[in-house]
């Protein structure tokens, strides 16, 4: 196994509890337990910022290009429509 193999498993690991953390977060009532997971969560995110930046120094991410102004003001005009 790479390492660019094994830091990308790790990012789509990371992502994956993320996405399991903001579930459990709005289906909790307890407030403590709420706190808790919001706490995790954070952790959680700083780890994947950490490895996201060994991805960019490495090459093995390079994100996409970023939008230009007219493609985003398309988009909001869609997503602001009423609707939406």
């Amino acid at each position: 196994m790479t390492d660019k193999t094994m830091v990308a498993d790790t990012l789509a690991g990371i992502n994956g509890e993320l996405v399991r953390y903001g579930e459990m977060i709005s289906q909790t009532e307890n407030q403590q337990l709420k706190q808790a997971l919001k706490q995790m969560r954070n952790q959680c995110e700083m780890s994947q910022e950490e490895i996201y930046q060994i991805a960019r120094a490495k090459s093995y991410y390079v994100p996409a290009a970023c939008a230009k102004p007219e493609e985003v003001a398309h988009v909001r005009s869609v997503l602001s429509q009423p609707g939406m």
